[in-house]
């Protein structure tokens, strides 16, 4: 006589994604397709984009009235790298109209408020940590090209480092460490938001997809981070105003994009 031990049926493997490849007319197709989602529901795109350029409206309000007026570029500079997680209600907006879902603030926002709990709310933290170490190593490289000394006002600061070799030391080890810095965190977040708003994945799984799209399809996807950058730039310079319409649009392409270069696997019995 044998003993029959039961095995334990093994668990459904859930589904994973699949980066497909991309090109050029895809990222301009996304964002055609994001100025039409941005079109259809306005109202959306103008409440999200107005909190992102209150926000950066109210840091640099607080520096100036810290006397760190100095630190307003920089600060601006590194406010739009927690555009992502800002964008965040914007992909939703996408989401639902991709799949004919009503649409109201109420579902938005306690979709982000539900995702915001879990892994989506690490990757706001991984958005926020590249936006401390940003303003660190600001602080750090004016220590080393500036010296100690303080600056009283935001015109002294720009005074010395555009008249000055050591100023312009700066701003080129500067502008070279905030590319960097730039391009990795754009590497890491432009899948895995989406990602994880469409999904129930974990943050490192949505990274890991993020940085895997972006080096399987290098042109187009750095082609989208150049239009995401110039079009920022060019935001930021009527104070944040520009924010209120750029976020939007750019917000809305990116979902699009995301269903271009993510699809998923049937689920594994």
């Amino acid at each position: 006589m044998t003993d029959a031990t039961p095995t334990r049926p093994e668990a459904a493997r859930p589904p994973q994604p699949i980066l497909l490849k991309i090109a050029v007319s895809d990222v301009v197709d996304a964002l055609v397709e994001g100025l039409r989602d941005f079109q259809a529901a306005p109202l959306y795109g103008l409440f999200f984009g107005a909190i992102y350029a209150a926000g950066g409206l109210l840091i640099l309000a607080a520096a100036t009235r810290g006397g760190m007026g100095y630190l307003v570029y920089p600060l601006a500079a590194g406010f739009a790298l927690i555009g992502p997680f800002v964008a965040t209600g914007l992909y939703e907006v996408s989401r639902r109209r991709e799949i004919g879902a009503p649409l109201s603030f109420a579902a938005i926002l306690a979709c982000i408020g539900r995702q915001g709990g879990r892994e989506l709310g690490w990757m706001a933290f991984v958005t926020i940590f590249v936006f401390i170490v940003w303003m660190y190593q600001v602080r750090l490289l004016m220590a080393l090209f500036l010296g100690l000394r303080s600056f009283t006002t935001a015109q002294e600061f720009v005074s010395v480092i555009l008249t000055t070799p050591e100023g312009w030391v700066f701003l080129a080890v500067g502008h070279l460490v905030g590319a960097i810095l730039a391009v990795v965190l754009y590497s890491l977040t432009v899948v895995s938001f989406p990602l994880l708003l469409d999904r129930d994945v974990d943050f490192i799984t949505a990274m890991i997809t993020s940085v895997r799209a972006v080096t399987l399809n290098p042109v187009p996807m750095l082609g989208f981070a150049a239009v995401v950058m110039g079009l920022t730039i060019a935001a930021l310079l009527p104070l944040f105003l520009g924010l209120i319409v750029v976020l939007p649009v750019l917000g809305h392409a990116t979902w699009r994009l995301y269903r271009r270069v993510v699809a998923w696997e049937a689920p594994q019995a």
